[in-house]
């Protein structure tokens, strides 16, 4: 049984570990491919998720071309558009840099405009440009740090906040934060292909590279995994190259206990289950993944699976509280399953729990007296609603099992208790006093 009372609580048994920040002395590849009419498909589906993030992350498509004639017409398509469909996984932005640099032409002639119109019969040359760095330097950014030693950093990241640099999110991040916590100076961070989308970033492997200045060599590869923008809750981050090693091994193996929990927009079909469903980026819009029929034929989707448990019914089943526990990692896998069952997590505006169908599920099931608080309560939703609970790794340097578990934040814990003035049925817990600072389940347990 685990108890969830503290940020700061610790349960430690025998196992070893290591990281690449070093500990705060104050405490406190080029590829070249010809595409044909056909995507690109470089991600095998034999790629387990740890696979999948090194080659998405780290392969930075510098190099690649594209040769291709446009067969058919495509109605009105802009130029970015079109070469974005062709090479799987890379950013729209990425492409439009390429255009502006020049390297890409339409029949011999050198476009640079992104929002040039295809048409058939248009024979397109492209080459994409080198990938540049993004430059963090060290901000004093308040962290709040549930565990340090030298070798392992566990942060409590709130949410809003972006792990590390990327286009459109080059300051404020985790990265920005640990940099000043390390006494570490301004450094280049190689970015990869995804990072440019902001929102494409829920609990996937990443592994980030941080260079030095003067001889760009790697340093101190620290982030191991990553949580979205919106997403709050535990991370850990290794210190020493070794330790980094260890945690993307447990990673990789599926070793790592991670729990979350979750506010959807009605309640799933059964109070615990398992969703085994495949995940790949939706064509309609990069920066959604989505859940499909593993009966399809899709090269690019990836085996995902979840494990579910239904805490508290509430709202009259207007929404409910929900454990999650990953088996594997994929991009946006609990947002994407989610909405799949029919569940899309309260606030997560691109999955389908827009403020409109929130208002919808709950107006229906409360006193009239209570729509304006109900109003209230869904405009303010800014995020989704999901927090990363539980993260409990093997310890690279002293082979102990540990586990950090950490209440969910103030804006999490209001809305919980709004909900729950409106009807709750308790279905695997007992949750007192409006709070979950002192939650104790069963179910938690593996």
């Amino acid at each position: 049984m685990i108890s969830v009372c503290s940020a700061r609580t610790i349960q430690a048994s025998p196992s070893p570990i290591h990281f690449f920040f070093p500990p705060n002395r104050r405490r406190i590849g080029s590829n070249v491919l010809r595409i044909s009419s056909n995507f690109s498909t470089r991600c095998s589906s034999d790629y387990d998720e740890y696979s999948e993030a090194q080659s998405e992350r780290i392969a930075n498509y510098a190099g690649t071309r594209l040769e291709e004639t446009v067969d058919v017409n495509p109605g009105k398509v802009r130029l970015d558009s079109w070469i974005s469909c062709r090479i799987n996984g890379i950013s729209r932005a990425r492409v439009q840099s390429s255009i502006r640099a020049g390297l890409v032409s339409v029949n011999g002639r050198v476009i640079d405009k992104v929002s040039h119109n295809v048409k058939a019969g248009d024979v397109i040359n492209c080459t994409i440009s080198e990938l540049q760095p993004l430059r963090a330097e060290p901000e004093d950014i308040d962290l709040d740090i549930v565990y340090e030693d030298e070798h392992v950093l566990v942060v409590n990241k709130p949410a809003h906040m972006v792990v590390h640099p990327a286009p459109g999110n080059a300051t404020g991040t985790l990265v920005n934060a640990i940099l000043n916590h390390c006494s570490l100076p301004m450094v280049a961070t190689s970015t990869g292909e995804n990072e440019s989308d902001s929102d494409v970033s829920d609990d996937e492997f990443s592994s980030i590279g941080v260079f030095s200045r003067v001889s760009e060599a790697p340093i101190r590869p620290g982030i191991v995994h990553r949580l979205d923008k919106g997403t709050s809750g535990l991370l850990v981050v290794a210190k020493d190259e070794h330790s980094h090693a260890h945690l993307s091994a447990q990673f990789k193996q599926h070793s790592i206990e991670r729990v979350y929990i979750s506010l959807t927009c009605g309640v799933p079909p059964s109070t615990a289950g398992r969703i085994e469903m495949p995940i790949c980026r939706d064509p309609n819009n990069r920066i959604r993944m989505t859940a499909i029929d593993g009966t399809k034929n899709n090269p690019h989707a990836k085996y995902a699976a979840s494990r579910y448990n239904v805490m508290e019914i509430l709202a009259q089943g207007g929404s409910s509280l929900v454990e999650w526990r990953l088996e594997t990692g994929r991009t946006h896998q609990i947002r994407a399953h989610a909405k799949y069952m029919g569940i899309p997590l309260l606030g997560d505006e691109v999955y389908g729990g827009t403020k409109s169908m929130a208002m919808s599920l709950l107006r229906t099931r409360a006193s009239s007296n209570c729509h304006g608080q109900l109003m209230q309560l869904v405009s303010s939703l800014e995020r989704p609603c999901l927090h990363a609970l539980t993260l409990g790794f093997v310890h690279p340097h002293t082979g102990k099992n540990i586990r950090f578990s950490c209440p969910p934040p103030t804006d999490f814990t209001e809305i919980l208790s709004q909900l729950r003035e409106i009807g709750t049925q308790k279905e695997m817990l007992r949750l007192p006093n409006n709070s979950i600072l002192k939650l104790r389940w069963s179910s938690m347990q593996q």
